[in-house]
């Protein structure tokens, strides 16, 4: 891709970007959010056509006018957010939209010769898949080899992966990279988009680095270092963001006992947890995404009641499905979802900084908002946290991931709150925006606060927890301090088994 250049309406995604991938390889795309990852990808699949610039595959120039374009070209894309229909059998996911699946000049399919190709590719890669289970029978795991396979079956010779391992336990993103080297040694060209620095240089030859819309260097992976990479994506040196010397727990501060929590299906999300955080200490709350994760943390700050069991903070019981009694008992909450649950899009950041507070006497008289001083409130943390905006009066909606992410981390933590509950609160964003959310838990750590983090990012949790406990299927099937912790058993313990290989549920 040679200088390829997309505006769009008062932004320029692309400007006048190199990229070139040699076949054989793993190169991996790194950029902080707003780089010009997506748009970049975006114009390799033919999804978009670019402004200027020119597309070269094996030497000749291609112009992509549909995805179909570049699929037909050999040119396959593994998004971050699956595209799989769940009623439908893996084979049947697989046929979608493939002109090839029928006989030539027939609708017809012949399902036989669907499954045992997905079966022949999923021997010879290292994807073994049932093609006749369906989706939402599978794990996350799997059905990302569904798409992969589906790529594969395509005839993908160049295949995007969209943070591949943001999803998978520490022994499928290993088991994904083994895939990836037999891809690139039978001749294919993979391009690896990832925020995981240490996996990138786990995986990949060559490393383009995006910066402001622009490329801004192309290096060889056994020349870098994560914290070289992390330098070249936001154009400076990062401090080593160090915990510091742990400190001991204070006293209990949340204890949360016995909880079950119902979810969307017919079994309870939340299955009989029990977990303990005392002041000044991190613990973390490992597990791939869907085991409860989220159910147990809306349950602690009061936006679900549990069926049994309850919250205690300082000692004293928190009434269930209750926020403002948890608001008031001290409990600050960042949920998964930033945009839908975590702040009010058509607000403004002034408006959006005071939702927990605006009852308070400095901000309202009766029911009259006091509205100088929280503009002047606004003003004041928009400096303190770094929130790039024109001013407290935009609206949030036009914010990006980091910084709405900021406005919500700035609401929640100004008020001092005994107790932190945090759902994956760096997920989606840059190193650098993931740097200062980091570095705002460990202050409210530092200053007595209790904090509960949920991340499905291992290596975030045994960087600043103190302790872990690991979730699956709705139970707390392990927990373990983070000095001296065995990766692998962690590993298996999110996959549901012991070292041993037994299932790890505490119905078994």
């Amino acid at each position: 891709m040679h200088g390829i250049t997309k505006r769009f309406p008062g932004v320029v995604a692309n400007d006048e970007v190199d990229f070139e991938a040699a076949v054989g390889e793993v190169h991996a795309l790194l950029g902080e959010n707003g780089a010009g990852k997506s748009t970049l990808s975006n114009i390799l699949t033919g999804l978009y056509r670019p402004d200027e610039g020119e597309i070269r595959l094996y030497g000749q120039p291609v112009v992509f006018q549909s995805p179909r374009d570049a699929l037909d070209s050999g040119i396959g894309m593994v998004h971050q957010h699956f595209r799989l229909v769940h009623p439908f059998t893996v084979a049947e996911n697989i046929a979608l939209g493939e002109h090839r699946a029928g006989q030539r000049g027939s609708f017809r399919i012949d399902p036989r010769r669907i499954e045992s190709r997905v079966i022949e590719l999923g021997e010879r890669y290292g994807l073994p898949v049932n093609p006749r289970a369906r989706i939402f029978q599978l794990s996350v795991g799997e059905q990302q080899r569904v798409e992969i396979l589906k790529a594969l079956y395509r005839d993908a010779q160049i295949l995007i992966l969209d943070e591949p391992t943001a999803v998978l336990t520490p022994q499928e993103a290993r088991m994904l990279f083994l895939t990836l080297r037999q891809m690139v040694e039978d001749g294919r060209t993979v391009i690896f988009i990832s925020h995981k620095l240490n996996e990138v240089i786990a995986v990949s030859d060559r490393v383009t680095v995006l910066r402001g819309g622009r490329s801004v260097a192309t290096v060889t992976t056994a020349d870098a270092t994560p914290r070289s990479l992390a330098a070249l994506m936001v154009g400076r040196e990062l401090s080593d963001g160090p915990r510091g010397p742990r400190h001991a727990a204070g006293d209990k501060v949340l204890e949360v006992d016995d909880l079950w929590v119902a979810g969307a299906g017919p079994r309870p999300a939340v299955r009989g947890v029990s977990i303990t955080v005392c002041a000044g200490e991190i613990v973390g709350v490992a597990g791939v995404s869907g085991n409860g994760q989220r159910e147990l943390g809306e349950a602690i700050a009061g936006l679900r009641a549990p069926s049994r069991g309850g919250v205690r903070v300082g000692g004293a019981p928190v009434r269930g499905g209750d926020p403002r009694a948890a608001l008031q008992a001290g409990i600050a909450f960042v949920p998964e979802d930033r945009l839908a649950t975590g702040a009010a899009p058509g607000l403004s950041i002034a408006s959006n900084l005071i939702l927990r507070g605006y009852r308070s006497k400095s901000l309202s008289r009766g029911p009259l908002l006091l509205f100088d001083r929280i503009r002047e409130r606004a003003v004041q943390l928009i400096a303190r946290y770094k929130i790039a905006a024109p001013g407290p009066s935009t609206p949030a909606r036009v914010l990006s991931g980091g910084n709405l992410q900021k406005v919500v981390l700035a609401r929640e933590l100004s008020g001092e709150p005994r107790i932190i509950v945090a759902a994956s609160p760096t997920q989606g964003l840059d190193v650098g925006a993931t740097e200062s959310v980091r570095s705002y838990l460990r202050e409210a750590a530092a200053s007595g606060a209790a904090v509960l983090l949920f991340s499905e990012d291992l290596d975030e949790l045994l960087e600043i927890a103190d302790r872990l406990a690991v979730i699956y299927e709705g139970f707390v099937v392990g927990e373990m301090p983070v000095e001296g912790a065995d990766v692998d058993e962690i590993g298996l313990l999110m996959a549901g088994r012991h070292s041993a290989g037994e299932v790890s549920s505490p119905e078994s």
